[in-house]
């Protein structure tokens, strides 16, 4: 039989302790979670900002300029 699914909030802990057993700091936690974060949204918009902006509830501008910041393309395709 297949195991169940972890719940977010396990999977969350379960990175998190990771982390700080690691002694990695929480602006580069934060800048990883947002650049994970965000290239997986544009691959399930098929790389349509509007449409990312929209399942993440941000503004489009405010999309693209995370996108620069974390040098991001803006064509990120489904595989």
């Amino acid at each position: 039989m297949a195991q169940a699914k972890p719940k977010l909030k396990e999977t969350l802990e379960a990175a998190i302790d990771e982390m700080v057993t690691k002694g990695i700091l929480w602006p580069e936690a934060l800048a990883q979670f947002e650049k994970l974060f965000l290239s997986r949204v544009l691959r399930e918009s098929n790389g349509n900002l509007c449409r990312a902006s929209e399942l993440m509830g941000l503004h489009r501008n405010t999309l693209s300029k995370k996108l620069r910041d974390h040098k991001l393309e803006k064509g990120a395709r489904k595989k």
